[in-house]
């Protein structure tokens, strides 16, 4: 794992000296590393489970990204962002925290809408962003059985600086939440107090958290 993230930062640092005789910085690419913290969900136990699991949570742990921006503007990009977290997957068992189950990747994509703060010729230069997309859960096997993931919907929101040393190579760092939306569970039955005879099931929606803190290499061209 860390080898292969070697090479790609190696890979970003090429790209970013290659590109020195590009005139139109329009595009940006960007390798990140960092640590994410996360936080899980509560759930029903089943009725076949000896052990009485209420919560299941992703560990926190180290994370890496990759990531594409195209600058419609000189502020304004839009742009897709891959990263994942490689944690495991932890249960919470009969009101003790802290039993790693297995190994679990956190994947997530998402399609972003940026702002960058300043003047294209700037070295330092403050951003923000927000975007949709998908959460992937990939837990291994235990024991040779397979464990249910899943894909859910979610969001990310974050923002950060930019620290160009060169016309088209520089630094990143930022932080980013991402709240993926998990399930819902019922909360009752409202009805309206102008209208009795009208009511609605109301449920709370139930998100796992992750609060990502990153640096890396960004180059432009």
């Amino acid at each position: 794992m860390y080898r292969r993230l070697s090479i790609l930062l190696v890979l970003f640092l090429i790209l970013g000296t290659t590109l020195t005789f590009a005139q139109d910085k329009k595009f940006e690419v960007y390798g990140l590393i960092g640590y994410t913290f996360s936080e899980g969900v509560d759930v029903n136990p089943q009725e076949d489970d000896e052990l009485g699991i209420d919560r299941l949570s992703p560990k926190s742990a180290f994370s890496y990204g990759l990531g594409a921006e195209y600058l419609f503007t000189e502020n304004f990009a839009v742009g897709f962002n891959f990263a994942q977290e490689r944690s495991k997957l932890r249960a919470r068992v009969e009101g003790f925290e802290g039993l790693d189950v297995t190994d679990m990747s956190v994947n997530n994509f998402h399609g972003i809408l940026a702002y960058t703060f300043g003047e294209e010729d700037e070295a330092f230069r403050p951003f923000i962003f927000g975007g949709l997309g998908a959460t992937n859960y990939s837990p291994s096997p235990v024991e040779g059985r397979s464990i249910d993931g899943g894909t859910r919907f979610s969001t990310t929101w974050g923002g950060g600086v930019k620290y160009f040393t060169t016309d088209h190579l520089g630094f990143k760092g930022g932080v980013r939440w991402t709240p993926t939306y998990i399930k819902s569970d019922p909360a009752g039955v409202w009805c309206s107090p102008y209208w009795p005879w009208n009511c609605w099931l109301m449920s709370n929606a139930n998100y796992s958290h992750q609060f990502e803190l990153s640096v890396g290499i960004v180059a432009r061209f």
